[in-house]
């Protein structure tokens, strides 16, 4: 019987107790991670005795908290007290593929946890609780501290990171010229496309802070000559001529009037005959159960922004001076929406 299957089994007020003490589990998982417990095992087993230490930790308490990885298949427990990784454990080592463990410190630090407390002011007033925690839009607020920056731009890789090879291989970029990446990043799926597709170039479009960080990932990626890195601000341009624009998890940070905006400088720089391509999680139908309903709430109570329907992403593109085409589906919770100018 599967996860999901156990739990349905489970009474009404246990599902819903288990929904609500998932934090235990999230708080432990981001304490490992913080620690740097896997870096501290990647040679080889060790007891709670022998990292204490070096981590500054109580060897008793420790070897409990190690004990509790090992229950959650993050650890496992050898002759002699002493622990190994797991391949749970080790995806969570610094700079193991996946990027986990910066996806878990940013996601579960404190600047993510202290905002939900207030998820009941979004709920009020249909704004970010992020604005109402820390005093300015979450966006500027890693601009001001660009440590946790750096560190939310490699978890949004770790967090998507099964999205871009779905795109790449689901839709055809192979008759385009130029493909913009409009707020890019560090450039992951720009990479992923450029590496699948050998005829387009790219261009790299988002603010400088970030920016500055993509020529390692694209040089690592073998795409540094095909690509061009431009910085900038999509609210008050976007570069011009290209055939492909694409912006991956974009729209959904913003409100419609700011997506109308972004939206314009689109379709003011696209060629006649281009392709606006959104790479959103597109919402079903009715109780369809889908990632992006639960984001939905993540991008209210954080940027202000909000995930949408089929239906109201052709809305807010015909607004824009764009005709949904089609919406193509992946192999992740991801869709391309496609649109043509009009």
């Amino acid at each position: 019987m599967s996860a999901s299957e156990t739990s349905a089994a489970l009474p009404p007020h246990a599902q819903l107790i288990q929904m609500g003490t998932a934090s235990w589990v999230s708080a432990l998982v981001y304490a490992a991670a913080k620690v740097g417990i896997a870096d501290h095992l990647s040679n080889g087993p060790k007891s709670a005795a022998e990292v204490a230490g070096s981590l500054h930790l109580h060897p008793q308490t420790l070897h409990r908290f190690m004990r509790t990885l090992a229950g959650l298949g993050i650890l496992t427990e050898q002759d002699g007290q002493r622990f190994a990784l797991t391949p749970l454990g080790h995806a969570l080592k610094t700079g193991a593929p996946g990027a986990a463990r910066a996806t878990l410190l940013s996601f579960g630090g404190p600047t993510f946890w202290r905002t939900w407390e207030h998820v009941r002011y979004s709920l009020e007033t249909g704004k970010s609780a992020f604005n109402l925690t820390w005093g300015k839009p979450i966006f500027e607020y890693f601009g001001e501290h660009p440590d946790e920056g750096a560190l939310f731009s490699e978890a949004m890789v770790g967090f998507h990171g099964l999205e871009p090879p779905a795109v790449a291989q689901a839709y055809d970029f192979s008759p385009f010229e130029t493909v913009v990446d409009v707020g890019g990043a560090t450039g992951n799926m720009l990479a992923e496309i450029l590496g699948h597709y050998a005829g387009p170039r790219g261009i790299l479009f988002d603010r400088p802070q970030v920016v500055e960080q993509a020529s390692a990932l694209l040089e690592a990626r073998g795409v540094s000559d095909r690509v061009t890195i431009e910085a900038g601000n999509f609210f008050e341009s976007v570069p011009g001529g290209a055939d492909c624009y694409v912006l991956s998890h974009i729209i959904h940070d913003w409100t419609d009037n700011q997506c109308a905006t972004i939206l314009g400088h689109c379709r003011n720089a696209i060629q006649r005959e281009g392709r606006l391509l959104l790479v959103e999680m597109v919402l079903p139908p009715g109780d369809t159960p889908h990632l992006g309903k639960i984001m939905d709430m993540v991008m209210l109570v954080f940027p202000g922004g909000q995930e949408r329907t089929e239906a109201e992403y052709a809305a807010l593109l015909e607004r824009s001076g764009f005709r949904l085409d089609r919406v193509v589906p992946t192999a992740s919770t991801v869709s391309v929406v496609e649109a043509v100018p009009i």
